[in-house]
């Protein structure tokens, strides 16, 4: 069975093991996916994240963050664009997510950048993932 929407397996993954308190999470390589866990790292949502080239399509092994009282740092992650229904956004229409205190992950020309990044850019492109 081939998977149709791979990012969104991504998330679930990431949303399954917050919920079971796991530490680590492996999911399957790709650039994209390596991209959004650079962003996650980057605005402090997850621990770490490493690349693991052990098979062919090697995987990702990302470390959960949790606060002080064991809760997950990301309370909500959501796939927004799906293969059936993209979600395409202008420079002018980049959500705020949370007013500011979340983030939106674009997918742009200019690369894979959090919606702050793609207003300071000018640009818009299509809106993968919203967290917070």
């Amino acid at each position: 069975m081939t998977m149709t929407d791979p990012i969104a397996d991504m998330i679930t993954r990431l949303r399954n093991a917050i919920r079971a308190r796991h530490k680590e999470v492996a999911i399957p390589s790709s650039r994209l996916k390596l991209e959004i866990a650079r962003i996650l790292k980057e605005e402090g949502y997850i621990e770490d994240y490493a690349q693991d080239t052990d098979t062919v399509q090697g995987k990702i092994k990302v470390q959960l963050k949790y606060t002080k009282a064991n809760k997950g740092v990301i309370t909500s992650i959501q796939k927004v664009s799906r293969p059936g229904l993209r979600v395409y956004v202008g420079k002018d229409e980049i959500p705020g997510i949370l007013n500011g205190l979340g983030t939106a992950i674009l997918s742009t020309s200019k690369g894979v950048v959090t919606d702050k990044k793609a207003r300071e850019l000018g640009v818009g492109g299509e809106h993968l993932v919203s967290v917070y």
